[in-house]
């Protein structure tokens, strides 16, 4: 069975370490050119260098997206930017565009290309025209494809395969969608996409009103828990977490999950109905849309359709992030998140993938003073807990 690489994302440095120290084999982020999240932070070069070198030491890579569908007035840098990636030794970058595959492979770059799934790759005949003409070392395939699909493709084509395997649906094929562009005049394909699939929306009929019950046209996000050892049956190379604007928590939770079940899998060659329950219930630790399992069957069902905005926000779970590893006496140096007191009962996800059952007993201001309560986002407070934490674990509600 072939070693699968899970692929987390990034908007920042932060999360990029947050992303590897929970367990992800790789990044991909974007830098300030090129890339299709616009409101991401996204990574200047000095950013890129830094993740590289994190990366290297912990046994991870780094994927940069250059994915934007480009524009004449694009291209002017374009050179430059790659021979800087190239530098600074990224792995590999995610790519769209087939003149850039080109100049990545005539400028001599040595890292990997990736075909992005913007390019809807959907057969293994478009696999092969990138595979033997432009060097392209893995298929990042488009996201209507089934299982069945799936295995086709790796069949039939000797480039690498990435699945997405969580996160963010689009309504139109692979990213290509202009309701954004036509709406507010923010370019999905630059990484401005206004998400306007998510928006409330109400029927008409010649100016008449057909129903005062509003609707949105987006898709439940994607969650391919349960397919998970099928996928690595199939032996797929990469399975990607979409989510470069999510949270550290969101992250770290996702990554976490993913890593166990990829993990279990790979060691005992089964996963339990009762596992895969777990995973799912803590997975809605942080996941704060609906999720479905997309195009991996044949049966796509009106349950992949969002029925509403959202559901209950679990983000006000997240208590504090954990900024030391416990001292002498288990008091550890927190960023605080939500509001939460003394006696509280709390679970501890760390680093280690372990989760821990604990209890807030002592809360210490910044001036050492015992607090009762903390009720201020973003606070340097010091917890004495019933049990140790590492550094970099996510404190919640029980």
């Amino acid at each position: 069975m072939t070693k699968v690489e899970l692929l987390a994302p990034a908007g920042d440095l932060e999360r990029l370490k947050i992303a590897i120290l929970y367990g992800a084999d790789a990044i991909f982020c974007g830098g300030k050119m090129f890339s299709l999240r616009a409101k991401a932070n996204n990574f200047s070069l000095e950013d890129l260098k830094e993740a590289v070198i994190f990366a290297n030491n912990h046994g991870s890579k780094i994927h940069v997206t250059v994915n934007i569908v480009p524009e004449d007035d694009d291209m002017a840098k374009l050179d430059e930017y790659l021979l800087s990636l190239d530098r600074i030794g990224v792995h590999a970058i995610i790519v769209s565009s087939i003149y850039i595959m080109e100049r990545a492979r005539d400028l001599g770059c040595k890292f990997e290309v990736h075909v992005s799934t913007q390019q809807s790759i959907s057969n293994s005949l478009a696999a092969k025209f990138f595979e033997e003409n432009l060097n392209v070392k893995r298929i990042v395939h488009a996201r209507e494809l089934s299982l069945n699909d799936i295995q086709d493709l790796k069949n039939n084509t000797k480039a690498d395969i990435e699945t997405f395997i969580h996160g963010g649906m689009c309504s139109s094929f692979s990213g290509r969608c202009t309701l954004s562009n036509y709406m507010v005049n923010r370019d999905a394909n630059k990484g401005g996409c206004a998400h306007s699939c998510r928006w409330l929306y109400t029927l008409y009929n010649n100016q008449k009103l057909v129903s005062d019950k509003s609707f949105i046209i987006a898709s439940c996000d994607l969650e391919a828990l349960k397919y998970i050892p099928k996928l690595m049956q199939i032996g797929v190379n990469s399975f990607k977490i979409e989510g470069r604007m999510k949270s550290a928590h969101y992250i770290a939770t996702i990554v976490s999950v993913y890593r166990k079940i990829i993990d279990k899998y790979a060691t005992d060659g089964h996963v339990s109905t009762k596992d895969i329950k777990q995973y799912e219930k803590e997975i809605q630790r942080a996941e704060n849309r609906i999720t479905y399992t997309g195009f991996l069957t044949n049966n796509v069902k009106n349950e992949a359709l969002l029925p509403t905005i959202g559901k209950e926000n679990p983000l006000q779970s997240y208590l504090a992030y954990s900024l030391t590893e416990s001292e002498q006496k288990n008091n550890v140096l927190v960023e605080t998140k939500n509001y939460f007191e003394v006696n509280d009962l709390v679970e501890c996800l760390m680093p280690n993938g372990k989760i821990i059952k604990a209890k807030i007993l002592k809360i210490y201001d910044k001036n050492s003073k015992s607090i009762k309560v903390s009720n201020h986002p973003m606070d340097i407070l010091k917890l004495k807990l019933s049990k140790m934490v590492l550094a970099n674990s996510f404190i919640r509600k029980r």
